[in-house]
């Protein structure tokens, strides 16, 4: 694999311009000038709808700024303690493969939450990634969103390490009522941005295959123009 290239910006993203810059950057990796890219990022506090979101899982309208988008699954929260990655990646030279590369994701999710002492699990016929609390009670500590423009990847998946839970109550998370929302924080374990952000990367490496470590440099002007 060629190199993957990394970004972290660290003031929070406007979501709006940050799908713009996503759809830049994916039509650049299909026209060959650009790298693979793993963004990593916090929005301020919103809910995205992706294409399945049903009118009746925003159960508090008005409560934060709601965002159309073309990623799959249903409503889902961002906010700051939340820790978003991008995945923009040419699945050609990946093997073509949707559901491969889904499970690619979950299984980052999964290496970077072991890297904290944390059991990530899957479950059948849900999206995301999932805590077992014991007594039969379930909760979703990561979300997965993506979409596929002509094999190029873009949206990906958002972490909760420590954001406002409570900022949840204005949806049904993905279309599932009957479990919860939890953290890294709500689970005991303490984390800064910059370990999640080390942990994600070693497992991305070792899902994902060769990447590049590159220094913090400053943003370019599509960057700059974001937060």
């Amino acid at each position: 694999m060629d190199e993957v290239e990394w970004q972290v910006s660290g003031a929070p993203v406007a979501y709006e311009p940050a799908v713009a810059a996503m759809e830049a950057r994916v039509a650049a990796i299909r026209a060959g000038t650009a790298p693979e890219l793993v963004w990593l990022l916090e929005h301020p506090p919103l809910y995205t709808a992706g294409t399945s979101a049903l009118e009746r899982d925003l159960v508090e309208p008005g409560f934060l700024p709601v965002y159309r988008t073309g990623r799959g699954g249903q409503y889902t929260y961002h906010g700051p303690g939340q820790r978003v990655g991008y995945v923009m990646l040419d699945l050609r030279r990946r093997g073509a493969d949707l559901r491969a590369y889904v499970r690619g994701l979950e299984e980052w999710l999964i290496r970077t939450l072991a890297a904290f002492g944390v059991e990530g699990q899957r479950r059948p016929g849900r999206v995301g990634i999932w805590i077992d609390e014991g007594g039969g009670r379930e909760s979703k500590i990561a979300a997965i969103g993506v979409r596929v423009r002509h094999w190029v990847s873009f949206h990906g998946v958002a972490l909760n390490v420590d954001p406002d839970l409570g900022h949840y109550r204005g949806i049904v998370p993905c279309g599932i009522s009957e479990h919860g929302v939890t953290s890294l924080a709500r689970l005991g374990v303490t984390a800064d941005a910059p370990s999640v952000d080390r942990a994600l990367r070693q497992a991305f490496a070792e899902v994902f295959g060769k990447q590049i470590a590159r220094s913090p440099s400053p943003p370019s002007r599509a960057e700059t123009d974001l937060g």
